[in-house]
């Protein structure tokens, strides 16, 4: 088995590129076999060597590895199955009047040799979600998944070189200078998973070849709590979408904008919502994961820290544990505004909650951050949840629940701006790794053929009359 392991890439991307056509040549059930191989080797032959991988990585349960990890893959994979005849047609488009007797349409071809760089918070899912997409396209591959989960990155590193040949998809571990070296050459596309920081150099090595790019980042998704709102069903939400993977996910609710009369029931039934989930000791439950690292586990620690520092109201959790990266479920009231935890993306599981008197408030408050990739409304009120959704920006929204909106992949995934660039999932996957190409082609003797030069007062009055009517 081949692993790339050194910093001299040349040859591996040059092979790729040698390739690429025939790559984008294959048919539909060719890449439709690759894609059911995929499949086999993640419900089958490899699904409890990535549940033993996440539990090294994040003491991660199984039934979480399962939902979070294996199955949005097996889903992106079906849905493709499903829909890929149909996006690889060539989609006709309307040809103007004037230019009588050509045909039009649009004609999806792969974007080429394609670089993807894949997070450690969701390792399987982030790595083989676009991975199914670009061979969905027909495009050849280099992965670069992070240094942090190298479990999941072994076993990921096994599955692709049993399914592929390295000319078509290679997977390379490393540190962050892989990735340094890898965004030297000219990918025909970069699907980057990541924080806004890196985003911005993958971005910048990118132009350096005017690469296409999708960032998926992430920032401070916020989470509104009307007093119309069923406030049981609402914290039950929150916690589950809050500390899945121990608040390590993109897309969590970031904070909370909470009705200042809900603050002492939204307390009590986070204490007991998350005792009903994770018992009264939650560091002996088999159900919560582990912070990633030490680095990680401390920049946590010194959110919890800066709070206490600061007088703020530890109203449930607080407690960690360095030998395990554990940090408990933990609520804040009242963080100033310039603390780490109201300016800092937290990805960890500490929930800040600041309130609020009227609905105008929130979407002040949220429009004078960056665009958040997610934002979610509790309430039962049409007239709150136009209003807020009327008047923010986010990449996506989601109302009465959280995180569901990157299942359904119908539904376009992506940031904005500063959350990121580009859609992924279903069809908008496949058409990021895909150059939509515009195509003509003339039947007949055309309009323009009569208005080759030499110019004369006849063509003139033809330049008029199409001028004034087509």
């Amino acid at each position: 088995m081949t692993r790339y392991i050194d910093n001299k890439f040349s040859d591996l991307f040059n092979r790729q590129k040698v390739n690429q056509f025939k790559i984008g040549n294959s048919t539909y059930k060719e890449r439709i076999k690759k894609l059911e191989a995929l499949r086999n080797a993640l419900e089958f032959s490899y699904k409890q060597k990535i549940r033993d991988a996440m539990y090294a990585d994040f003491k991660k349960p199984f039934l979480e590895t399962d939902l979070t990890e294996i199955y949005p893959v097996l889903s992106e994979i079906k849905f493709a199955k499903s829909n890929l005849k149909s996006w690889l047609k060539d989609q006709k488009v309307g040809t103007p009047l004037a230019l009588l007797g050509a045909s039009s349409y649009i004609k999806y071809e792969p974007k080429g040799v394609c670089l993807i760089i894949s997070p450690w918070n969701f390792p399987i899912n982030l790595t083989f979600g676009p991975l199914v997409s670009a061979i969905a396209a027909g495009n050849t591959v280099i992965i670069k998944p992070s240094e942090m989960t190298p479990n999941a990155s072994g076993v990921m590193a096994d599955i692709v070189t049993e399914l592929f040949t390295d000319d078509e998809v290679a997977l390379i571990e490393g540190e962050v200078e892989v990735s340094e070296e890898l965004l030297k050459l000219p990918f025909n596309h970069i699907f980057f998973t990541g924080s806004p920081q890196v985003g911005k150099i993958v971005m910048k090595a990118a132009s350096e070849h005017l690469t296409s790019v999708t960032l998926e980042l992430g920032g401070k998704s916020p989470t509104i709590i009307d007093d119309s709102a069923n406030l049981e069903t609402a914290v039950k939400r929150i916690i589950y979408g809050k500390f899945t993977n121990a608040g390590q996910t993109c897309i969590a609710p970031d904070y909370v904008l909470l009705k200042a009369d809900l603050k002492a029931e939204f307390t009590t039934l986070f204490k007991s919502k998350i005792a009903e989930f994770y018992s009264e000791d939650v560091k002996s439950s088999e159900s919560y994961s582990r912070i990633v690292n030490p680095k990680h586990f401390g920049r946590l620690v010194s959110y919890i820290e800066e709070a206490k520092l600061n007088k703020s109201d530890i109203a449930s959790g607080g407690s960690y544990n360095a030998s395990d990266n554990y940090i408990e479920p933990t609520l804040i009231f009242d963080m100033p505004e310039d603390s780490k935890l109201m300016t800092d993306e937290i990805f960890g599981p500490i929930l800040p909650v600041k309130t609020y008197s009227n609905i105008e408030e929130t979407v002040n408050y949220i429009n004078s951050k960056e665009k958040p990739l997610a934002l979610y409304i509790y309430s039962k009120s049409k007239k709150n949840i136009d209003f807020i959704m009327n008047n923010t920006r986010a990449g996506s929204g989601c109302v009465n629940h959280n995180l569901l909106q990157f299942l359904n992949h119908n539904l376009p995934f992506g940031g904005s701006n500063n959350s990121g660039i580009g859609k992924a999932h279903g069809f908008h996957g496949f058409e990021a790794f895909s150059n939509r190409r515009a195509m003509m082609k003339q039947h007949t003797l055309g309009a323009t053929d009569f208005l080759l030069p030499p110019y004369s007062n006849f063509k003139q009055k033809l330049v008029d009359l199409t001028l004034k009517w087509f």
